[in-house]
């Protein structure tokens, strides 16, 4: 076992494991650590925990010393420095016509380093930026092309829920999202119910994901037959999930019909087969179906 600590060096960032030493470190101290980008200033998140060796990336690196309040001014004033540097590097993107949309910059604890965080289509040629760059603030420059969803997680926003993204307030890492996690839920397979911001399938389908694998585990297909506890035969016409409740085409006499509404206790059926491992051609063949609703929507708009 081994004694570490956790920090984050942006609010919603990623957690590194440091080593804390004789320090007495505690949750939502500052400390300055050594990275692999250079001296940082982060917030600790995690206090002194044991955890096993063999879930840190060797070699650990100690902690530089508990930030003081000099410290926290130094990193104030880069936040500030920040702004300048972004404004400065917009304009010479447009300067060399750059097809390239800047999204932050970012100052290392030191000033050892300046960090610009751009999307773009494709490959873009910025060795003229990097130089020209280079000669304004006359220390490292690097320039680091991110995808949509970190786009989103940089900048934030408000979801379809009226809430803070979570990608932005807490989540740390994005986990693999499916569309079989949205077909699980009785989801909407309309790409503008789920997807978010970025345009990717929504974070939080994930959230729920395992509590609606057990749950409907118990329950039946709809369209699948099924007898009832009155000695009915009938077709499931529908489920709630969260109820595990079912809607149920039962078959009176005179051949009449009526739909009622029953607990899954109340039922009789075989139980569904589930399919432990995803089709990947068949995740494909859904995920391109969407995309060209999506673009067909967006044309009749």
């Amino acid at each position: 076992m081994i004694s570490v600590i956790g920090v984050q060096f942006r609010r919603a960032g990623k957690v590194y494991y440091f080593a804390p030493g004789e320090l007495d470190i505690k949750k939502d101290d500052n400390v300055i650590v050594e990275t692999a980008r250079g001296v940082e200033y982060g917030r600790v998140v995690l206090g002194i925990k044991e955890i096993e060796e063999d879930k840190v990336v060797q070699p650990l690196k100690p902690v530089i010393r508990i930030a003081t309040a000099e410290d926290a001014q130094i990193d104030a004033k880069n936040r500030e420095k920040e702004k300048e540097a972004f404004a400065i590097c917009l304009e010479k993107i447009r300067q060399f016509g750059l097809e390239m949309k800047l999204i932050d910059a970012e100052y290392t604890f030191d000033n050892n380093k300046v960090l610009f965080y751009f999307t773009a289509d494709g490959r873009i040629d910025f060795r003229e930026l990097v130089k020209s760059l280079a000669a304004v603030f006359r220390t490292r420059i690097e320039l680091r092309q991110i995808g949509v969803r970190d786009e989103t997680k940089i900048l934030g926003g408000i979801g379809i829920c009226g809430r803070e993204l979570c990608c932005h307030s807490f989540l740390s890492e994005f986990a693999p999202v499916s569309i079989k996690m949205a077909k699980e839920q009785n989801l909407s397979l309309n790409p503008t119910k789920i997807s978010g911001i970025c345009g990717r399938l929504m974070c939080c389908l994930k959230n729920e994901e395992e509590a609606y694998e057990e749950l409907n585990k118990t329950l039946p297909n709809v369209g699948d037959t099924v007898r009832t506890i009155d000695n009915l035969k009938g077709e499931v016409a529908g489920v709630s999930v969260l109820k595990q409740k079912v809607k149920v085409i039962v078959e009176l006499e005179n051949d009449e019909k009526d739909i009622r509404e029953y607990h899954v206790s109340e039922l009789k059926f075989r139980q569904r087969k589930r399919k432990e491992n995803v089709d990947i051609d068949d995740e494909l063949k859904q995920l391109e179906m969407l995309e060209k609703q999506e673009g067909k929507s967006k044309l009749n708009e």
